[in-house]
């Protein structure tokens, strides 16, 4: 399978962000990766999930939601609203791209990434899927009820006040939706066999639904 790489740089103000992005022959949509508190595009976890994607025939981008000094600022990891703008940012730098042209666009999202992944996803017709890894829902607040995207939250079973926020979460989102739990997995998902799980969980959701 012939994979086109592009390193992308996507402009955001007086920053701009640097981007992975990767698009199999053929691939009908791309996953947009929304990293949590202390990450980056080199996270190896959603590297990882990015690369069985690829395996599948997805296309993937993996970027900074925040610059370095950005970054150095923990408060900055909480602001949802600022960072579903730069999802927004990268999905419209990507839909530029000739390789992705009219491609469709799925969101990964893992801790407050979640939140930004389904703020974002909010009213916008373009996203046909999100997939939470470990996520904070919550933090979405008000958009909740407003996303339409077929929405996943996966979360491990021995994290629990994140079972409970993921729960609190699903409850308000009207879209189609499903929570799993995978035993055995704690919030990093660092267990033998727990990752994989949320691969295997995360290509049957958007092989689905961005090839619907």
């Amino acid at each position: 399978m012939t994979t086109s790489e592009v390193a992308l740089r996507i402009p955001a103000g007086e920053y701009t962000l640097e981007g992975d992005l990767m698009v199999p022959a053929g691939a009908p949509g791309v996953v947009l990766f929304a990293h949590g508190s202390g990450s980056s595009r080199h996270s190896p976890r959603n590297r990882h999930v990015a690369k069985a994607l690829q395996g599948a025939g997805l296309g993937t981008l993996l970027f900074d939601l925040l610059t370095p000094d950005e970054a150095e600022d923990r408060a900055n990891v909480f602001e949802i609203p600022f960072l579903a703008r730069r999802l927004v940012l990268a999905r419209d730098a990507v839909r530029r791209q000739r390789v992705a042209r009219g491609l469709v666009i799925g969101y990964f999202g893992a801790s407050t990434g979640a939140a930004a992944a389904l703020v974002a996803a909010a009213g916008d017709p373009m996203v046909r899927a999100v997939v939470s890894r470990g996520g904070r829902p919550d933090l979405a607040h008000d958009a909740l009820p407003r996303v339409t995207a077929p929405t996943l939250l996966i979360v491990g079973g021995d994290d629990g006040p994140v079972i409970e926020l993921n729960q609190a979460a699903y409850r308000l989102l009207a879209c189609e939706k499903r929570l799993e739990i995978v035993p055995g997995a704690s919030h990093l998902f660092e267990e033998p066999g727990t990752l994989d799980e949320v691969v295997r969980l995360a290509i049957d959701w958007f092989g689905r639904h961005l090839r619907a």
